[in-house]
């Protein structure tokens, strides 16, 4: 089936140990002296040392905003734009393929060669990452591009950059290839207003065509420990390309590398920690000796290369700390293809497939995955984490530079994924696909997606009883933060989700990809958005930060919309849509607004664009850009009315929604005037 434009990702188709490991790790930590037990808050340290507190944000904002909502981690974000620079600061800007709309917060800063940023560390840190953009190559593929840091005007270490993972070009799936033309001359094409192939002279496209995917993330351990107050300076050295430009900095204090003496270590199985043999082998005996022998098996640090799928079932797999425990792999062609439709196959932890009942009991944790995944073909199985995973758990990981973080092919009940980093990937973070039952995401960290940063897709049978809990999901470039594409009784819930960057909504309810109808109830309790409700391409229209999406079924679950945060929303805050096609077919109902916030929107609180109704219980709004309510209805116009219902059950202030726009009264506007909301402050 082709995908959607802004659709998910594709189909799945079917010595002695102890002197070992001391030595291993005496070796890092050497690297890394002096290290605390673990990181302080930001304002704690600071306030330790009598220093101002530098500025510290989460997601672009004040933390006091996005209190309780998110991942807790172990790291501070600081913005570049709130730094010191002799460069210049882009933004804020959300017109998508352009630099300063994929950034956090939309803003950034370009160094041009010889200018820096330089930041304030707010608490102790020995390891930073830094989020970037720097130019591709002509024709595609990407260069390289020092960067020089330097703490306190001494210490100094260099960086090397690649836009190898960056720049895709084109439509859906996307090119790397900048000079292509369209990938699809019979689809519409907004720009022209027309369809390409069916035009006559064909209209000209200028290439490159939609860039997009502009960032990347790199990780740097300092080599030691620095205090708050130290100054960390990033600097584009003469000779790089014509402009850098940082994103942010996460600072972080990483504790010392873990042990463990009665695992069975993979280098005692011919496992390479320099990288430069192939390691699957060495990691395929570990695994079958300690099943043998019921132990863990342990990788301790180095960098180990795997190029294809380790199969995983009835095993613990734990490294040193995902600092310090690298596996990583190169994507490699299969000489036919697989049997599911993979035409390359690459480094990945995959449990048993789902029609051979998967894997149990598979517990990993404490290491990065890093990938070199360049293209989306989404008949690939080159994930992080892939197969069918039951009553598993996934703890302490960093993923990066695959194609999906974590897509799980059920049925398939109980799995664990926590306390993990996911960056950097071409399509979704995580994906519950097909029977996923009982499970939870929880406490995790998702930047630059190119597609949903967490998905539920009930196809063929139903997600049930999960959970996505206390995530924060940042700028994903393609469709949604976070997504539930049908399914039963499925929580949202204390997610922080901002920047969405187009054709997708900070959380989106979908009965779409040929999904199950939503049955039962649906929670989405206590998330909060910022900077959603992006521009849908095709339409032509802003969607909203939470957006429901009748294109296949109607949405008639039970839905309950409780203590939410939709915050300087680009558009609007909520919508309610049926495709045109389909107006006439599908509405949606049983939808349930209570004790939220709307802080700024570019338009309007609600846009109903179908038939069906919604209640409203304390829904408080502020800073409206447009008419509250954009009541379209299902497109008809009657003299009785909107086919769209609002039912206001008392307490929503702000006056948007207005006695005169109950129960249904039609006040459509197609593409309201777009009014920019000023930054959201404490209610």
């Amino acid at each position: 089936m082709p995908r959607s434009i802004f659709g998910s990702d594709g189909r799945r188709l079917a010595g002695s140990s102890r002197c070992v490991v001391a030595a291993a790790v005496t070796a890092v930590v050497l690297v890394g002296t002096s290290l605390a037990a673990g990181a302080r808050t930001a304002s704690a340290d600071a306030a330790t040392h009598g220093l101002a507190v530098p500025s510290v944000t989460r997601a672009a904002l004040a933390p006091s905003l996005v209190a309780g909502r998110g991942a807790t981690v172990d790291f501070a974000e600081q913005e570049a734009e709130n730094a010191a620079t002799n460069g210049a600061v882009i933004g804020p800007d959300r017109s998508a393929y352009t630099l300063p709309a994929e950034a956090s917060g939309r803003k950034a800063v370009t160094l041009a060669p010889g200018q820096y940023v330089e930041f304030t560390l707010p608490s102790a840190a020995n390891a930073i990452t830094v989020r970037y953009s720097i130019p591709d190559a002509p024709n595609g593929g990407g260069i390289t591009a020092p960067l020089d840091v330097t703490v306190n005007s001494g210490h100094r270490k260099s960086m090397t950059l690649t836009s190898q993972y960056a720049w895709l070009y084109n439509q859906y799936p996307f090119s790397n290839d900048p000079n292509a033309g369209l990938l699809h001359p019979d689809w519409w094409i907004t720009e022209c207003s027309c369809v390409p192939a069916a035009t006559t002279p064909t209209p000209a496209i200028t290439t490159p065509f939609r860039p997009n995917h502009f960032y990347d993330e790199q990780r740097l351990l300092l080599g030691r420990s620095y205090p708050a107050g130290s100054k960390l300076r990033l600097t584009a050295p003469a000779g790089g390309p014509a402009r850098t430009t940082i994103d942010l900095l996460d600072s972080e204090l990483v504790d010392r590398p873990q042990a463990d003496r009665t695992a069975a270590n993979v280098l005692l199985f011919g496992a390479d920690p320099s990288g430069r043999r192939d390691s699957a082998k060495a990691f395929d005996k570990a695994i079958t000796f300690a099943k043998r022998m019921h132990l863990r098996v342990y990788v301790p640090p180095g960098t180990y290369q795997i190029n294809r799928h380790i199969v995983v079932d009835d095993v613990t797999i734990e490294g040193a700390g995902s600092w310090y425990t690298i596996i990583k792999g190169h994507q490699v062609t299969l000489s036919t293809p697989a049997a599911d439709g993979s035409v390359h196959t690459g480094v990945g932890f995959y449990g048993k497939d789902a029609s051979v009942g998967g894997s149990t009991n598979v517990h990993l944790s404490g290491f990065a995955i890093e990938g070199d995944v360049e293209e989306r073909v989404d008949t690939d199985q080159v994930n992080g984490i892939g197969g069918a995973l039951n009553n598993s758990t996934i703890d302490g990981l960093y993923i990066h530079h695959t194609k999906v973080g974590i897509w799980l092919d059920g049925p398939m009940t109980n799995v664990r994924i926590s306390n993990s980093v996911i960056a950097d990937q071409l399509a979704d973070g995580v994906n519950f696909h097909t029977g996923v039952t009982h499970s939870v995401v929880s406490n995790n960290f998702i930047r630059n997606t190119g597609d949903d940063g967490l998905a539920m897709w009930s196809e063929k049978t139903q997600n049930a009883n999960d959970t996505f809990d206390h995530n924060t999901v940042q700028t994903p470039v393609l469709a949604n933060g976070i997504a539930l594409y049908g399914g039963t009784d499925n929580t949202i819930s204390n997610n922080l989700v901002a920047d969405p960057i187009r054709e997708g909504s900070g959380i989106q309810l979908g009965s779409r990809f040929g999904a199950e109808a939503f049955t039962g109830h649906v929670w989405i309790t206590n998330n909060t958005t910022v900077r959603a409700g992006t521009f849908e391409l095709n339409w032509n229209i802003g969607l909203g930060s939470i957006w429901f999406y009748a294109l296949e079924k109607n949405i008639d679950a039970d839905v309950e919309v409780l203590g939410d945060n939709f915050l300087d929303n680009t558009y609007n805050a909520i919508m309610l849509v049926s495709d045109f096609p389909v107006k006439d077919l599908y509405s949606i109902t049983n939808i349930h607004f209570k004790d939220v916030k709307v802080d700024g929107t570019g338009t309007s609180v609600v846009s109903a664009r179908a038939a069906g109704s919604a209640s409203f219980d304390n829904v408080d709004a502020r800073n409206v850009g447009a008419v509250g309510v954009n009541n379209c209805g299902s497109f008809h116009f009657t003299s009785a009315g909107s086919e769209f219902s609002l039912m206001d059950l008392g307490g929503n202030d702000g006056g948007w929604l207005a006695p005169w726009e109950l129960p249904n009264t039609i006040t459509c506007d197609d593409r309201p005037h777009v009014v920019v909301p000023p930054a959201p402050t404490r209610w």
